[in-house]
């Protein structure tokens, strides 16, 4: 008890000593550079069209290079699920622009779904 109360009791002598305390502040002032790295040529990033066929009204027209869009990657999935032998993962890689490795992956972890329809008189027993 005797230690809060030391620490709740006003001390005027600091308090008078606080108040004549000020701090200014000011910031460095701002370089400008000269303007020598204008001349130099700006890291753009490869742009390529997009591959999407009948589907085009639903994607972007343009992706960077080493990406594909949602619609090129159905449609790289699907070909590579029903023709295999003729899309493999090097052929995807070359005509999307993508790495060996991340087309490998792509084509290990995500399998497109299929729809399958039940015959007609199997209905009636579901």
């Amino acid at each position: 008890p005797g230690i809060q109360e030391e620490i709740y009791r006003k001390d005027d002598r600091l308090l008078t000593l606080l108040k004549d305390v000020y701090v200014e502040s000011k910031d460095p002032p701002v370089r400008v550079k000269d303007g020598g790295d204008e001349h130099l040529p700006s890291k753009q990033e490869e742009k390529r069209l997009t591959k999407l066929g009948h589907l085009g009204d639903l994607d972007v027209q343009k992706v960077s290079k080493g990406k594909i869009s949602i619609v090129e990657a159905l449609t790289l999935l699907n070909n590579h699920k029903l023709h295999p032998h003729i899309w493999t993962a090097e052929k995807i890689a070359v005509e999307y622009s993508l790495e060996l490795k991340e087309v490998n992956s792509l084509l290990e972890f995500f399998i497109p779904f299929t729809v399958q329809e039940f015959p007609k008189e199997t209905k009636k027993a579901i």
